[in-house]
């Protein structure tokens, strides 16, 4: 049986594949955006004390401040994906800049809770469009293996260098300035991608796309919300009457997508790409390891400033090493999988990153800077290398026409993972969290306020006379610590589980060294550019 994938890379084989001038620029531009989606996802949670002293949003509404933006981008991330391989990329990719950036000035003037609920989910159909659209301009942009394993690199250390600069740029801006200014600084990014992204970043679009599949792009925005709704609810609230019913709406959702895919002559997501082991066990590792992660880094801003009590720029500062160490790693990354191996560098990344999550077991309020940052450093470095690799498989796993839907896929799979990791970690944390022993003769309403959280306890300690205030505030940051131990514990058990699945399902995946055309043999699933043959699979390939 012919495989549609490798028809349509055979089809396409007389593509002139010849450097495209500019591209490094090209380049600079892309990831930009990258930088600034990074930023963005970490600046809110140090602006959220402010934002609550001024707009005075209820629990609720401050939940969904919070949150709408991640359930909206991971709702839209494969849809966003399959549009830009249809109307163009770049086309996608300005149009989703220019709106970023004007309801950027919508979320930082908010009003009232409601405004910046509408305006952050508006930022996530907005930032839905950025990510998959630079990294598959990426695939199209460089088609030189090693050019591409380079700029991909590039990508992934933007992205870790927004995550970590976002706590030490919103801390200084907090500092200065009142606390929509956090949004603000995505106007002169945006507005430099646009004006010189238009001119030096080229279309690409799948040429023979077939019709957006409007019902799928419903199924799929339904499915991914509901269940990444019902797991972060779950982990936050415990089990209400709302949790299960959308659980189930959402599995069913994303089962009617899958089948719908199965029969569309044009599907919004081929689904034939998960025949792949290398692109599967490419996505399932980036899954795996964000689950492992997530926990830790969730938890891990709350640690430094209400824990160690460290401000917000100096807890910003004491993260900076993890994005040194995966800025470093991914710019090697495709060198190091070529003269060792695929699978070697991701599982070696991952048991890394598991070993260091090991190490983080031994957290307690004393904890050291030094050791802090050397932690997250060999954390950075693991990751830098698994999610560029992974990256790379991912990309050169797919024809260059579906780049967009491929990259989505790869997204998506970080959401999920986030989702998950944080209600299945955080939900221990909270667990353990809530049942320390109050100490005797801290009023009642001081308690309730104490175990909802641990900012609470910091906030009711802070009214409490200095001895009794200080003994609260003790129990609580060592029964926050106790539950990070243990979810740092599982996290590593995750990772080091994500390390030995990568080893099999990345076996005898190699990344291309040249761009010359592979030929296409009539098999259940054809090689790939960037795939290594496998004597004796089943697939013929990995």
């Amino acid at each position: 049986m012919s495989d549609p994938i490798a028809e349509r890379r055979a089809g396409s084989a007389h593509v002139d594949d010849q450097p495209r001038p500019g591209r490094w620029l090209a380049l600079s531009v892309l990831v930009l955006a990258v930088l600034l989606v990074g930023v963005d996802a970490t600046v809110l949670g140090l602006a959220t004390p402010f934002l609550s002293e001024d707009l005075k949003p209820s629990g609720t509404q401050l939940l969904w401040i919070g949150d709408i933006y991640s359930f909206v981008i991971a709702g839209l991330l494969v849809s966003m994906g399959s549009l830009g391989d249809r109307i163009g990329r770049k086309k996608l990719l300005l149009i989703g800049s220019v709106a970023f950036g004007a309801l950027s000035v919508l979320a930082a003037y908010a009003t009232s809770p409601s405004m910046m609920i509408i305006a952050r989910g508006l930022q996530g159909v907005a930032g839905a469009t950025l990510m998959p659209s630079t990294l598959a301009l990426i695939r199209n942009l460089f088609h030189d293996p090693k050019e591409r394993s380079l700029a991909v690199g590039i990508w992934g250390a933007m992205a870790s260098a927004g995550t970590a600069v976002g706590p030490v740029l919103g801390g200084f801006l907090l500092g200065h300035f009142w606390w929509g200014s956090v949004f603000l600084i995505n106007l002169p990014v945006m507005a430099l991608l646009v004006v010189v992204g238009a001119k030096v970043i080229p279309e690409s679009r799948n040429p023979d796309p077939g019709p957006w599949d409007v019902p799928s792009v419903v199924l799929s925005l339904v499915g991914i919300v509901g269940v990444v709704y019902a797991i972060k609810e779950a982990a936050v609230h415990g089990f209400r009457w709302d949790i299960g019913p959308a659980a189930v709406i959402g599995v069913l959702a994303l089962l009617l997508f899958v089948r719908r895919q199965h029969t569309l002559a044009s599907p919004l997501l081929n689904m034939k790409l998960f025949q792949h082991r290398g692109f599967s066990g490419a996505v399932l590792a980036d899954l795996l390891t964000i689950l492992g992660l997530s926990g830790l880094v969730f938890f891990l801003s709350q640690f430094l400033q209400m824990v160690q009590m460290r401000s917000p720029f100096n807890a910003g500062l004491v993260e900076l090493p993890a994005a040194v160490g995966a800025v470093g790693a991914g710019l090697a990354a495709g060198w190091v999988a070529r003269r060792l191996s695929v699978r070697l560098v991701v599982a070696g990344g991952l048991a890394v990153v598991g070993l260091s999550l090991a190490g983080c077991m031994a957290l307690h309020a004393d904890t050291g800077t030094l050791a802090l940052c050397v932690i997250l450093f060999v954390v950075g470095v693991g990751a830098g290398f698994a999610f560029t690799v992974t990256a790379d498989v991912i990309l050169s796993s797919v024809p260059k026409e579906e780049a967009g839907s491929a990259s989505a896929v790869s997204e998506t799979a970080y959401e999920l993972g986030a989702a998950l990791g944080i209600a299945l970690l955080g939900s221990i944390v909270t667990s353990m969290y809530q049942g320390f022993s109050v100490p005797a003769g801290v009023p009642e309403h001081a308690a309730e306020a104490a175990r909802s959280s641990l900012g609470g306890a910091v906030d009711a300690a802070a009214h409490l006379p200095a001895e009794q205030g200080a003994a609260l505030l003790k129990a609580a940051q060592d029964s926050f610590v106790n539950g990070v131990d243990t979810a740092a514990g599982l996290g590593a058990v995750v990772l080091l589980g994500a390390a030995v699945a990568a080893w099999f399902l990345l076996r005898g995946q190699t990344l291309a060294d040249s761009a010359e055309p592979q030929p296409a043999p009539e098999a259940e699933a054809a090689p790939v550019a960037g795939s290594g043959s496998t004597a004796g699979g089943p697939n013929g390939h990995p």
